[in-house]
């Protein structure tokens, strides 16, 4: 049987890191002097004391982690962490008078973990600050991977990072390195997002956003979440420039993290132009963006061309991109637009970036690899390599794409069944579905962007806490943990 105690230690470290994170809000509501000051110190205590107690069981039996270890303390943080998110929201608002469920706590977590950005909660602009801005700092946390700046500390604990963050990471090329070191790989990507993240925050305060909301919406945009402390998302503010401003900053954090890494590294744009899932990612948000404007214009939608752009270019990029924003109900526009719309949630952000989904660098493979086998029925005997750039794609990768794509629409389709069974429509299911798995958040009819989470049943809530879950750690990394064969030695 695997040995669970050296994964309980490194879990415990992490829980007692994730301790420190809750005195963000903290501080934030005692500067603002918010009513929910009193949910955080018994919080912060309970989580501490729970890290500090498995780090103790698990202290003496240090050792380099293998590769089920790996799976297995991204499973468990991933599972876990959220459990320990919930008790700042349960504290505060049973102190409210107005109790929430834990059900609905830890899909509201989970949520902001995973950057998925869907929310059961109503009312958002009369909750405290620091409530709206712990949830959005769940997703900046989330949207890197709380588990890779783990691996930048794991050497202090005397263990090795390597197999923690080919598990944590998308996509199929995950055995890639940056540096020799993974310590120090682990530290390029988070200076890298923390950049992003300061030019953004600076972006939206000098463009009008008060200071508050500057950082909470800057959390939801560099990770790709969408969580807002306002109900009417990122529309509240109906600001034109605020929107070019986001714009921008979606794409980038939809285009892998590792390629800034490397370009500040060479001091060259050349990796940034020759890669082909960027400019893949880029080219199919702008070009969908583009189509729907004219749609919209085409269908009387808008009247003015630049604001039949601008509307679309943020509402399609935010929901291709798996951010989840809206400044309209999209659901009005013509059919066509919404459906297109959750359809590239699944497919448009590249692979090493914060989104979620397939990631475009398997989407090009794939259509690589059927076009050599289109080829081999006119030319069978003729050699056609896949490659990716000027690289070729080894048959390891191939099977290992064919793979997750077989489990990924095996899971949509069973989550689908799953919410049709509790007499759920069909398109708030499979909407529902389609935006938990890609963790973008927002969905269609029932869940579309003037809707949220809130109606569902208990039931419904978990299978969609469920795909949240399953979307973030890409199915295979999780779904392992099923066979027989992974608890074996």
């Amino acid at each position: 049987m695997v040995n669970l105690l050296p994964v309980l230690g490194l879990l415990g470290a992490i829980v007692m890191v994730f301790s420190a994170t809750m005195l963000v809000p903290l501080g934030v509501s005692a500067v603002t002097h918010d009513a929910a000051m009193s949910a955080y110190p018994p919080a912060i205590a309970i989580t501490f004391t729970a890290g500090l107690v498995m780090w103790l069981l698990g202290r003496r039996h240090r050792r380099e982690l293998q590769r089920r270890d790996g799976v297995l303390l991204v499973s468990f943080a991933w599972t876990g962490l959220p459990l320990f998110a919930t008790l700042p929201l349960l504290l505060y608002f049973s102190k409210a008078g107005t109790p929430m469920s834990f059900t609905d706590a830890y899909f509201e977590a989970m949520s902001g973990l995973t950057t998925t950005g869907a929310t059961v909660l109503g009312g958002l602009d009369a909750l405290p600050g620091s409530i709206n801005l712990w949830r959005c700092f769940l997703q900046w946390l989330g949207g890197m991977g709380i588990l890779v700046l783990a691996v930048a500390i794991l050497p202090l604990l005397g263990v090795g990072g390597s197999q923690l963050l080919r598990a944590e990471s998308g996509g199929p090329m995950k055995d890639t390195k940056l540096t020799p070191r993974i310590t120090e790989t682990a530290k390029g990507l988070w200076t890298v997002y923390c950049a992003v993240s300061l030019v953004c925050v600076l972006a939206y305060w000098l463009a009008g956003m008060n200071a508050l909301d500057a950082w909470t919406h800057m959390f939801s945009t560099v990770s790709l979440g969408g969580l807002s402390s306002y109900d009417a998302s990122f529309g509240h503010f109906a600001s034109p420039l605020l929107e070019w401003i986001c714009i921008p900053f979606m794409l980038l954090a939809s285009c892998n993290f590792a390629l800034y890494f490397v370009a500040i590294r060479k001091r060259s744009m050349q990796p940034l132009w020759h890669d082909p899932e960027l400019r893949s990612t880029l080219a199919l948000m702008v070009g969908a963006s583009l189509f729907v404007a004219g749609l919209l214009l085409l269908k009387g939608t808008y009247a003015d061309p630049i604001e039949a752009v601008r509307t679309a270019l943020f509402n399609v990029v935010s929901i291709a991109s798996t951010t989840g924003y809206s400044t309209t109900d999209y659901t009005k526009w013509p059919v066509f637009a919404p459906v297109l719309m959750l359809l590239l949630s699944g497919m448009a952000t590249s692979a090493g970036s914060t989104g979620a989904g397939i990631k475009m660098v398997r989407v090009i493979i794939l259509l690589k690899h059927a076009r050599r086998e289109m080829a081999r029925i006119v030319h069978p005997h003729a050699v056609h390599p896949v490659q990716l750039g000027e690289k070729p794609v080894g048959p390891a990768i191939l099977f290992a794409i064919l793979g997750f794509m077989l489990v990924y629409g095996a899971t949509v389709v069973v989550l689908t069944l799953a919410l049709l069974l509790s007499d759920m429509n069909l398109v708030t299911a499979f909407s529902a579905t389609l935006a938990s798995v890609n963790n973008m958040g927002p969905g269609l009819n029932e869940v579309g962007p003037a809707g949220n989470f809130a109606g569902f049943t208990d039931y419904q809530t978990w299978v969609c806490t469920i795909a949240m879950l399953l979307g973030r750690l890409e199915m295979l990394s999780f779904l392992v943990l099923l066979t027989p064969a992974f608890w074996r030695k």
